[in-house]
């Protein structure tokens, strides 16, 4: 029984997964593409004038879902606060979904 509990955890979570990147690829484009661009690089006429970090590095990749969160929801720079904007789930869709941008 303990089993087949553990087995549903872990499906159902394998099957959330590409629902919260769907709904990160939609937030992403709808909050974030216009600066980051739709590839995470940076190079949108407005993302060169604020000299953004590549969402697809290594430097950005390698940080944690707390510090991502805490970017998104709190800001940084000239970015804006998107924590009254957006649910928690969503910002969690959205950081889930950048760390699907790693660089080709």
């Amino acid at each position: 029984m303990k089993r087949l509990v553990i087995l549903l955890a872990v499906l159902s979570l394998a099957l959330a997964a590409p629902i919260m990147a769907a709904d990160g690829a939609a937030i992403y484009k709808s909050k974030c593409a216009t600066c980051h661009g739709a590839d995470g690089a940076g190079q949108t006429a407005v993302g060169k004038s604020m000299k953004l970090r590549d969402l697809r590095s290594a430097e950005v990749q390698k940080q944690t879902d707390v510090e991502l969160t805490k970017v998104i929801a709190g800001g940084r720079g000239k970015m804006p606060a998107f924590g009254k904007q957006l649910t928690t789930a969503d910002v969690a869709a959205l950081v889930a979904y950048i760390h699907t941008l790693k660089a080709k």
